[in-house]
């Protein structure tokens, strides 16, 4: 989309690859929209475009209320870049800029307030403050349409910072008041855009949306990896294949919460995952949706996935037969960290039952048991100087958990979102008992980086010599290296199955997974 005559045939075709890629605003109607909007294709010279929601915002165009474009999936371009930009669009979903204000995420990014405003508004026509109002907006628009609290709190809990700045975006936003989106909720005028954004109101069991995908997703591909990892405590999996449910407790800002998301769609195969929150801080949904997000690898693009591995004559016949392949993320990247040195030199079901132990004896419990889920994973300090004696692991493995939980408790190691990878990678190398596959696997996974390739994992070995092909083939992968690894591993196997007990070396890594 390199001119807005191209931006305009995808308009006219309705292409849904390209949303949240781009938005198409209507001179004539006051509205702006995601490119494959279900309504009349507007004149060409009534549009223009723009490469933020926010940014159609700021210059007064409202969202339609048909294809809901504040809730489309997020670009994947910001998994990909490792710039400033990139980095900051991570963090500014994951609320830094309702937590710590622009000079948090400047400070975070190594820059001036004012050289991120620069940036972020050369990119995306607006600056950190406009686009975390718009995430705001969109927060908002779901808990009026979702729940029944007062309209006050609902301010507060979107991350406003008065009542008064939440009522005057959210009419610049939808052209109605918060009062006037919550009565058409009630009346079922919002159903259509609700599909994108949020469930349907009255919903006892939390709060309920509707996550948006770009393309086909393999839901069965991503609930299998999730269910074989599911570690007792804080992840369980209930249903069977096709009707499944993964719940978890989730460690959020302001306090705990539990992640409900369904295999199914929505009726009529909706490109989206029917999830469920319950929050002890309402103020923390945009960061709990941000990390469910992410697990689920939601905001991939799966046509330009498909589009570079299908070229590979070794790899495309397998990349054709899965659709919409992903590559699951991780819901807490410090976690993550961890999980990945106790699957050390062990099967799967090995390492699930070692990460158990460890949230058994160091998890903090939640308020309250929901389920099977009773704590949140560990938080670093409290394994900082933990003897893990109940691990039954080596005293080498346990000393390298526990330097890495002093790592990350004193900030030697950052593994947040928009987190330099390449800094984050040298970071956990310098740990001792981390070598190259667990710290290529933090960061394909705890940091979203979507192209990764684990040469001497054992899965990726045995995928390889299934296809016939050499590990200097995944040259050519580039930039969706870490798809072609699930891949790999799916070809390869039982992703359980023991394998030898290599040391963590480039050449002769374990497979933990």
């Amino acid at each position: 989309m390199r001119d807005d005559d191209s931006r305009y045939e995808a308009v006219r075709s309705r292409d849904e690859r390209f949303d949240g890629v781009f938005f198409v605003a209507v001179l004539s109607t006051g509205i702006h929209c995601r490119p494959s909007c279900p309504a009349v294709t507007p004149k060409r010279e009534n549009c223009r475009f723009y490469p933020s929601s926010a940014a159609a915002q700021a210059a007064g165009f409202r969202a339609c209320r048909r294809c809901r474009p504040d809730a489309v999936p997020g670009s994947a371009e910001w998994n990909a870049r490792a710039d400033a930009v990139g980095r900051a669009m991570r963090m500014i979903a994951d609320g830094v800029v309702d937590r710590e204000g622009v000079a948090g995420l400047a400070r975070r990014l190594g820059y001036s307030a004012r050289q991120v405003q620069r940036q972020l508004t050369a990119e995306l026509g607006a600056g950190p403050v406009a686009l975390a109002r718009a995430q705001r907006a969109h927060t908002a628009r779901i808990l009026l349409q979702t729940t029944t609290l007062p309209v006050t709190e609902i301010a507060f809990a979107s991350g406003f910072a008065s009542v008064r700045q939440f009522n005057d975006t959210v009419r610049t936003a939808y052209a109605r008041t918060p009062s006037e989106l919550r009565a058409a909720a009630r009346g079922g005028r919002a159903a259509a855009g609700a599909a994108a954004g949020s469930g349907g109101a009255g919903d006892v069991g939390g709060i309920p949306l509707r996550l948006a995908h770009r393309g086909p997703y393999a839901a069965r591909q991503v609930f299998d990896f999730l269910q074989l990892r599911a570690i007792p405590g804080i992840e369980e999996m209930r249903g069977r294949p096709g009707r499944r449910t993964y719940r978890r407790s989730l460690a959020l800002p302001h306090g705990p919460g539990v992640a409900e998301i369904d295999e199914s769609a929505g009726a009529g195969g909706g490109r989206w995952l029917p999830c469920r929150f319950r929050l002890t801080e309402l103020r923390d949904l945009t960061t709990a949706v941000q990390r469910v997000r992410r697990l689920f690898d939601l905001d991939a693009d799966p046509y330009a996935v498909a589009e570079r591995l299908a070229a590979d004559p070794a790899l495309g016949p397998l990349a054709a037969a899965h659709p919409g392949l992903r590559s699951p993320g991780a819901a807490d990247p410090e976690e993550l960290a961890f999980r990945a040195v106790l699957g050390q030199q062990v099967t799967v079901a090995a390492a699930r039952t070692l990460a158990a132990r460890l949230v058994a004896a160091h998890g903090k419990p939640l308020p309250a048991p929901d389920g099977g889920l009773t704590h949140l994973f560990p938080e670093p300090g409290a394994l900082a100087e933990a003897p893990l004696s109940e691990l039954g692991m080596p005293a080498t493995r346990r000393e390298t958990i526990r330097s890495l939980a002093a790592a990350l408790a004193d900030g030697a190691v950052s593994l947040s979102p928009g987190t330099d990878r390449d800094e984050a990678e040298r970071g956990l190398l310098a740990v001792r008992g981390i070598g190259p596959w667990t710290a290529g696997y933090v960061r394909m996974r705890a940091l979203g980086d979507p192209d990764i390739f684990l040469p001497g994992d054992a899965g990726v070995r045995h995928g390889l010599d299934r296809l016939g092909a050499p590990p200097r083939a995944a040259t050519g992968w580039r930039p969706w290296r870490s798809y072609a690894v699930h891949l790999l591993w799916h070809t390869g196997g039982d992703p359980a199955a023991p394998t030898d007990p290599a040391k963590n070396h480039p050449t002769m890594a374990k497979d933990p997974r």
